[in-house]
This record gives C-alpha cells, sequence and structure tokens, in this order.
C-alpha cells in the first residue's frame, strides 16, 4: 500500500465519522455528548487525507524504493478498510436484549442517597436508572404515591418473564451495561424481546436478585403498557 493508496483509505475513513456524526447512527455507538469531538476527528481525517494526496500527486515526497517510484508499506494497512466498509455499509442496531442477558445489571450504590422529589405531574417521565435507584437505595420514599412511566426494551428475564432494560453506557457501547427493572402485577407486558415499550405504573416493594452479578432488580407494579418506536437515544 503506497501513501496514496493510505491518504485514499484515511480520507474514506474520515468521511465515513463524519457521515455518522452528521446523523443519530453515532449514537449506537457513543453517547450523545461526543458528536463535537467525533465531527473534529473527521474533520482532521479528511484534512490530512486531502493534503497527502495533493502533495503526493505534486512529486513533494522523497520516493527510495526499488528504483520503479513505489513504496513498500505494510499490506496490514489494507485491513483499516473493513472499519470504514463497516461505516459505510453496515448500520449495526443498539445493543438490546441478548446483551442485557449476557451482563448483570449497572445498578451499584450511590455515594449520595439523598434523592430529589420528582416532578410534579403523574405520570412522571423516570429514566430506569434513576427509578432503580430510588426503588432500591432510597426504599421507594421518593416513589410512594407517584405513578411513574418508564421507557424501554422488553428482555427476558431468568424466569423467562419480560422484564424493561435499557443499556448505560459510559463513553460508548463497547462499555455498555443494562439496567433492569422487573415487571410486576396484574398487567402484563406480552411484547417481544426487544421491543420498545413505554410502561406505567407505580413502585413495589419487590426486589429480585439478578442472576448474573448478584445484583438487586427492582420491580414496578404495571398499570398499563404501549409499543413506541425505539427513541434517537437508545443508551442512558
Amino acid at each position: 500500500m503506497n501513501r496514496q493508496a493510505q491518504a485514499v483509505i484515511m480520507l474514506l475513513f474520515g468521511g465515513a465519522i463524519l457521515k455518522a456524526s452528521l446523523s443519530d447512527l453515532y449514537l449506537r455507538y457513543v453517547k450523545e455528548g461526543l458528536r463535537p469531538f467525533l465531527i473534529g476527528a473527521g474533520i482532521l481525517l479528511v484534512a490530512a487525507a486531502v493534503l497527502t494526496l495533493w502533495y503526493e500527486l505534486r512529486g513533494r515526497t522523497d520516493r527510495h524504493d526499488d528504483g520503479h517510484g513505489h513504496h513498500h508499506e505494510p499490506r496490514v494497512g489494507w485491513l483499516l478498510l473493513l472499519p470504514v466498509l463497516g461505516l459505510l455499509l453496515v448500520a449495526p442496531p443498539a445493543l438490546g436484549s441478548y446483551a442485557a442477558g449476557q451482563s448483570g445489571t449497572v445498578l451499584t450504590a450511590p455515594g449520595d442517597s439523598d434523592y430529589p422529589a420528582l416532578p410534579a405531574g403523574d405520570p412522571v417521565d423516570v429514566g430506569l436508572l434513576d427509578y432503580a435507584s430510588r426503588a432500591v437505595f432510597d426504599g421507594g420514599r421518593s416513589l410512594t404515591g407517584r405513578t411513574v412511566r418508564l421507557t424501554g426494551f422488553v428482555t427476558p428475564g431468568p424466569d423467562g418473564e419480560p422484564m424493561l432494560a435499557r443499556m448505560v453506557v459510559s463513553c460508548c457501547a463497547a462499555d455498555g451495561r443494562p439496567i433492569k427493572v422487573g415487571l410486576d402485577g396484574d398487567t402484563r407486558v406480552t411484547a417481544a424481546p426487544d421491543t420498545w415499550v413505554q410502561v406505567v405504573g407505580v413502585w413495589t416493594n419487590r426486589v429480585a436478585k439478578d442472576p448474573v452479578n448478584q445484583a438487586e432488580v427492582p420491580y414496578l407494579q404495571v398499570t398499563g403498557w404501549q409499543e413506541i418506536t425505539a427513541p434517537k437515544q437508545q443508551y442512558e
């Protein structure tokens, strides 16, 4: 692979990053707040590739080679085409029920267990991690008497019953782990795994153990639910 080929691959790679960053595709890989950094990285790669091509085509590089004007660069560089093709041609889904079933719930004890009151109005939209933390570490005090609405995807529980889950990421999908909430009550959620739903219900003191890591999994007493389109930002 000579330098011109390297520059073309770098140009494609930068273009693929920009394509993903300027749409919602990047949200399947990283958190929303990293978008400016991805755009900046894509622009730098494209600029570097263009400058390299311009420099090469004007013949300003030193050509110490076998006399034919070609550089002997490592062929392993062609492997860079794989992530480029992946970004340009493949749109993988966000992490879902399979990943959730392989990892234990991410719920861990916070440093500060003083939870503020929920906003006025019922039902109130609450994130899964926020609900689980309040239910377990606050004993449900800030949830008592309130109707909440949780959004997540359906994942099978250890007993085969559906649970609600959402992936929590610190930086990117590679470190994603699920937060899980069990579904209790007479109203059964019958949606298939990986279906996104909004579930309305009230706090219940039922708690189970995640068999993967033995962390506590709180439950919600369901009063109603509906299928929804997967949200733009699927990670918490």
